[in-house]
């Protein structure tokens, strides 16, 4: 998939993603995402809940306890497809525990999932952040072929001081190596990697691109939503992308919105992707770096592509 084309950034985003940008390189190394602001309860009602909590105890002496929280589709038909999904620095700053159920508590995907269940989706489902055209789109996909369930399971995301590739090698580990095969066997979900995805939001969406990236045998369908990168570290992206597509084929995608401060970085690592022939898709929709947007498009749109990609059939 090439990187869609999206109209130039006004002055004043631009302004803002050079703010934000400034503001990560004054940090420590690994490029952290902003707090993000503290959450406001969900308005939308959400279904109800049948999620598994998993806890898993340190694996040696120098490993934290890890959380994590699993849903499988009560109904689905045959095994369905896994996703990985990593929730932002907000969650991560307030603990194991309350990063674990972040998709769940704070990002209302309860929500999200009742309402793919029972389509068509309308404006308000999405917080109102989605052009008339988009939502067109993801109506005829959700006409064509009703969402069918995925496996989702939600680890807490560390908020690591070295978010380079090999400072979350680590992290990636616990991932492919405990959650995976617990994921699956507690959730009778699908072990191929062609039905296994890795995707998340800001913090989460740079660990979803580095450890997905970094394990292609692994992961067919990786997503990245408003990640937290820098525009400087566009070769280093597109490298590791262009290195894991030698390996295997992945479904890779880059979501941002019209004012979300990481915007520009966005755009140039795809830029750098398209330049160096790393096929991928760049998705640009409305709305702000918040968790309204999570609960709206953020959530939608990760659900629904990974359920498409992971099953075969085309995204919307």
């Amino acid at each position: 998939m090439a990187a869609t084309k999206v109209p130039p950034l006004s002055r004043r985003r631009a302004l803002l993603g050079l703010a934000a940008l400034a503001s990560t390189s004054c940090r420590r190394r690994g490029a952290p995402s902003p707090p993000d602001p503290a959450p406001a309860p969900a308005t939308a009602k959400a279904a109800p809940s049948a999620w598994k909590e998993l806890a898993f105890e340190p694996a040696s002496g120098g490993e934290d306890p890890q959380r994590a929280l699993l849903l499988a589709p009560a109904a689905a038909a045959g095994a369905p497809p896994l996703l990985v999904a990593l929730h932002g620095r907000g969650e991560a700053v307030r603990g194991v525990e309350v990063g674990a159920r972040g998709w769940r508590d704070d990002y209302a995907l309860d929500a999200t999932l009742k309402r793919l269940l029972a389509p068509p989706l309308a404006p308000e489902d999405l917080g109102g952040m989605v052009t008339r055209e988009r939502l067109a789109q993801l109506n005829a996909s959700l006409r064509d072929h009703p969402y069918a369930g995925l496996c989702i399971a939600t680890p807490f995301t560390p908020d690591l001081r070295d978010r380079s590739v090999e400072g979350t090698a680590g992290f990636g580990r616990f991932v492919v190596e405990r959650l995976l095969p617990r994921a699956r066997a507690e959730g009778g979900c699908k072990a191929a990697r062609e039905a296994t995805g890795i995707d998340g939001v800001s913090l989460g969406g740079r660990l979803a691109l580095l450890v997905g990236l970094s394990n292609p045998d692994v992961f067919g369908a990786v997503g990245a939503l408003q990640p937290a990168v820098r525009a400087s570290e566009a070769e280093m992206f597109s490298t590791l992308a262009r290195r894991a597509m030698e390996r295997h084929a992945v479904a890779l995608r880059l979501v941002s919105s019209e004012a979300d401060p990481f915007l520009p970085a966005i755009q140039a690592v795809s830029d750098r992707l398209r330049q160096d022939g790393v096929a991928h898709e760049l998705l640009i929709v409305p709305g702000p770096h918040d968790y309204a947007w999570n609960r709206g498009p953020g959530g939608v749109e990760m659900v629904l592509w990974h359920e498409r990609v992971q099953r075969g059939l085309s995204p919307p």
